[in-house]
């Protein structure tokens, strides 16, 4: 078995393949792709084949899944240029012979009513289209996103349009370990999909534990989607970006990033790691 891992020079993919080496695969069994593979010299030392890869370009992909059984597609972070992007790594991986493709997609995403959903769903379909065997990663938002942002919400506290509406976070690296864990199974055949998601939490629980963990009061203000929009943007991000993210907080307010928490559960063989944990964690870091 030769396992691809894309992305692997961005966060996920990276965790994804020291999951896989906790869980005892050969680093010989694992290739590492991305576009900067002058970041993967440590992946190299172990043993690990490490390849360039980039979602544009066609024919990098297929030399860097030459020989490979197993694929893990890490969604592209190029937003308008996924689905040609994603199309051509699931082209390039049927036409080297990969029986197996793992694709991290967004909870719900047959239903999802978010921007970013539409380029999952269609995602989706191109895998379903290429006859090759998938799993499909449905991931609610990643607890890394929030704890990102805690000097920020430390100096101005945390505004959204989420409303009360639950996500089930679970850390990044949570999700990497449940996407090694599909990868390395050897019964595995495919067409299989998970909803994967921790314990729920609401943006006025996320400042509760902000304001537990640091001693200092931070409060939540729930706006419009339009007004958390005009917000954002007054705070210094593009417009594209700042209709992103309200999208998103419209999305949690309807109750779109809310799964049960138990396929994550299954895969990590535990429960994924409670918001107050990742809290308390992301500030040692930052202390």
């Amino acid at each position: 078995m030769s396992i691809v891992v894309t992305g692997a020079t961005g966060h996920f993919g990276r965790l994804t393949v020291e999951a896989l080496r906790r869980q005892g695969v050969p680093g010989e069994e694992i290739i590492a792709t991305g576009r900067r593979i002058e970041t993967l010299g440590d992946l190299a030392g172990q043993g690990i084949s490490v390849r360039r890869a980039d979602y544009s370009d066609e024919a990098s992909l297929r030399e860097a899944f030459e020989g490979a059984t197993r694929l893990l597609l890490v969604s592209g972070t190029e937003v308008g240029q996924r689905i040609r992007q994603h199309t051509n790594v699931i082209t390039a991986a049927r036409s080297v012979g990969v029986q197996l493709i793992a694709y991290t997609s967004i909870a719900h995403a047959s239903t999802s009513t978010l921007f970013i959903g539409q380029e999952h769903r269609a995602t989706e379909t191109a895998l379903a289209d290429s006859g090759v065997p998938h799993v499909l990663l449905r991931t609610s938002w990643y607890i890394d996103n929030y704890t990102a942002q805690l000097p920020a919400y430390l100096q101005h506290g945390i505004a959204g349009a989420a409303a009360n509406g639950p996500i089930s976070g679970a850390t990044r690296s949570d999700y990497a370990e449940a996407a090694a864990t599909v990868l390395a199974m050897d019964a595995h055949t495919g067409d299989a999909v998970y909803e994967l998601g921790g314990a729920a939490f609401t943006m006025a629980e996320l400042a509760e534990v902000v304001s537990e963990e640091t001693g200092q009061l931070v409060k939540y203000t729930d706006l419009s989607a339009q007004d958390y929009q005009a917000f954002l943007v007054r705070a210094g991000l593009p417009e594209p970006a700042a209709a992103s993210i309200a999208d998103l907080d419209r999305a949690v307010a309807a109750g779109e990033l809310y799964v049960d928490t138990l396929d994550l559960e299954k895969l990590l063989g535990r429960p994924a790691t409670q918001l107050r944990t990742a809290v308390a964690a992301a500030l040692r870091d930052l202390q």
